[in-house]
């Protein structure tokens, strides 16, 4: 059996999954959330085998969620369900470790075989979303991204560099190296800017 913690702003389909999972494969919901602060609780909480987290959620989105049950929990085990396959955000999951990816259009039966799989130590990337992954043609460094992915909340310098424990300074330059990288005129058009290309 394996236990999971479900992660996702859309009731309906988390209550979906919430049914089927158990029918699909040999699994028991411990726990629902509906946003990134209530899967960090449930997470730690309940500490399942595995947590399966939408990666956009209002608040704390999917990314925030496992960067800070990372914290207290380095060996959990997470399942990621997109929308969006965006190579930016993917090179990101990874780096926090995420063991799988999952297209959030799955049948469920494909999101248990997976959950399963994971469970047992594996690794699974959807080939849709792993394609995206493949176009690593950014310019930016992780920091810029970082900072212009903060902008991106409407967050001002002064909150960017608390929120990244970074100096005004260094915020600046970072933002100002990004300008010029994406050729626009403020912060606000170069995050869209990233956003648009797949980078954030």
């Amino acid at each position: 059996m394996t236990t999971v913690v479900l992660a996702d702003d859309e009731a309906l389909l988390r209550r979906a999954l919430a049914s089927l999972l158990p029918l699909e494969g040999d699994v028991t919901v411990l726990a629902e959330a509906a946003d990134g602060a209530e899967a960090v609780e449930a997470t730690v909480a309940h500490r399942p085998d595995v947590l399966v987290v939408d990666l956009e959620m209002p608040g704390v989105d999917g990314l925030e969620a496992v960067a800070e049950i990372r914290r207290v929990l380095p060996d959990q085990v997470v399942l990621m369900l997109t929308r969006h396959a965006r190579p930016g955000v993917l090179r990101q999951a990874l780096k926090l470790g995420v063991q799988g990816f999952v297209s959030k259009s799955a049948e469920p039966s494909h999101i248990a075989s997976v959950v399963a799989a994971l469970h047992a130590g594996k690794r699974w990337i959807d080939q849709d979303v792993s394609a995206a992954a493949l176009i690593d043609d950014v310019p930016l460094t992780d920091r810029e991204l970082d900072v212009l992915r903060v902008t991106r909340d409407g967050y001002s310098v002064a909150e960017i560099a608390d929120r990244l424990y970074l100096a005004q300074g260094t915020v600046r330059n970072y933002l100002s190296n990004a300008m010029q990288k994406t050729q626009t005129r403020t912060r606000h058009e170069a995050a869209r800017y990233a956003w648009e290309h797949g980078w954030l």
